[in-house]
């Protein structure tokens, strides 16, 4: 007897199998024949494990036009926003913003966020409303804090003084920005002295590394350094990484095994890299988008990354993490199909293990986290950004959605319009 039973799903590999859930485990994975609390028929849908974020800005989020529209559309012009923006927000607008974000990203089926908060004012209101965030959606969601320091580690005076503020009162991952500091001396210091401190502290490390055109910005050399130094490995993720888009072909070809040995992981974030990266570019234009495909031949994990919705960096936004690859996969041409299907992964397994997140899959014994999709195969998912159908969260069914066919009047052929292929 199961409390849920999902039947007849098609599991990302392929698989058509049913899925057991008691209490908040997956207890079963198979051609199951047993008595359920509830039934869901998948029967040709996709049955995937839960989508994963590991790069957002939740302390912004759903701020857009406060206190005025990003009018250039720059990174600087986002930052500074948001400088004005974090002093005038109190506790209760962020939590509100966060809590309603985090809303619209379960009925999508994103389950786990790791969101960088900013620790850059002595009043860390940011740093109490996502802790309080944190707290009140623990039940279906898993969110993961960074202490990041948006202006500096070292270039504003309480900068290092307040990140390990953040770290006391219980974030969780250690942050960064070395490429914000006054020197790029001052930002390799940065890194080796926030490597010292997730590594003394037994933390995860993601740092916002090299978000530039400027290809001479290559402080992911220094990370990769710091985390074969520590013995860090896939504990430590680089974010953006978009100076590496411009870098000399030949100083790449030296950095990509660095970054390998070190085991760290990457988390670019196409959405968000494509639209501020380039500006000051006439033609040709780049785009800024770090190289996936060349990292992960290499054996380096990377992960998509959303980044931003309605905030003063990006205008748009759904928290789906379908478009984040949708996108990624077209900026980076990973248009075979082995490319694609890899895209899909990149949004729930290989975003999982860039969290670190425990019992994650559809295996028994996993949490019982997952979601239903109108699709037929992790392609077809990617091409459709179909319905969730259903989303289950540690056992429990946290949101669901009627199929939703259109029907067409046309003239002597009345029809129903899918957009699935099979």
């Amino acid at each position: 007897m199961f409390d849920l039973l999902v039947k007849g799903g098609t599991l990302p590999d392929g698989t058509v199998a049913d899925i057991g859930i008691t209490k908040d485990r997956i207890a079963a994975v198979g051609q199951l024949e047993a008595e359920a609390g509830r039934v869901i028929d998948a029967t040709g849908d996709l049955v995937s494990p839960p989508f994963v974020d590991p790069h957002f800005h939740m302390d912004a989020t759903l701020s857009y036009g406060l206190p005025r529209v990003n009018a250039s559309g720059t990174l600087l012009e986002g930052i500074s926003l948001w400088g004005e923006l974090r002093d005038i927000a109190t506790v209760e607008d962020m939590v509100n913003r966060a809590v309603s974000y985090c809303d619209w990203a379960v009925s999508m089926g994103l389950l786990a966020i790791r969101t960088h908060v900013d620790t850059t004012p002595d009043h860390l209101r940011g740093v109490q409303a996502m802790l309080e965030v944190k707290a009140r959606v623990s039940p279906y969601l898993d969110l993961q804090l960074v202490a990041f320091p948006q202006d500096g580690l070292y270039r504003t005076k309480t900068g290092r003084q307040n990140l390990i503020r953040a770290l006391d009162m219980g974030v969780d991952v250690v942050g960064g920005i070395p490429h914000f500091e006054r020197t790029m001396e001052e930002g390799a210091e940065s890194l080796r002295d926030l490597g010292r401190i997730a590594a003394e502290r037994g933390l995860m490390w993601d740092v916002h590394c090299d978000e530039t055109d400027d290809p001479m910005s290559r402080h992911v050399e220094t990370m990769a350094r710091e985390v074969t130094r520590h013995g860090l490995g896939g504990r430590a993720a680089g974010s953006h990484l978009t100076s590496m888009h411009s870098m000399d072909n030949y100083y790449v070809s030296k950095l990509l095994p660095l970054i390998a040995e070190s085991g760290m992981t990457a988390i670019p974030n196409p959405l968000i890299n494509i639209t501020l990266q380039g500006r000051h570019d006439s033609y040709p234009k780049r785009r800024g988008l770090t190289r996936v495909k060349e990292m992960q031949a290499m054996g380096i994990p990377v992960g998509w990354g959303q980044d931003c919705v309605l905030d003063p960096w990006y205008s748009l936004g759904t928290a789906d993490m379908l478009d984040v690859a949708f996108m990624g996969l077209h900026v980076a041409q990973m248009t075979h199909p082995a490319e694609m299907a890899r895209c899909f992964t990149m949004v729930t397994e290989t975003n999982a293990r860039i969290m670190n997140l425990p019992e994650y899959g559809l295996t028994p014994g996993s949490l019982a986290s997952l979601v239903v999709l109108d699709a037929g195969n992790p392609v077809e998912a990617l091409r459709l950004r179909p319905d969730r159908l259903a989303v289950i969260s540690r056992g429990k069914l946290v949101a669901e959605k009627a199929r939703n066919d259109t029907r067409l009047s046309a003239p002597g052929r009345p029809a129903t319009v899918r957009r699935r292929h099979g």
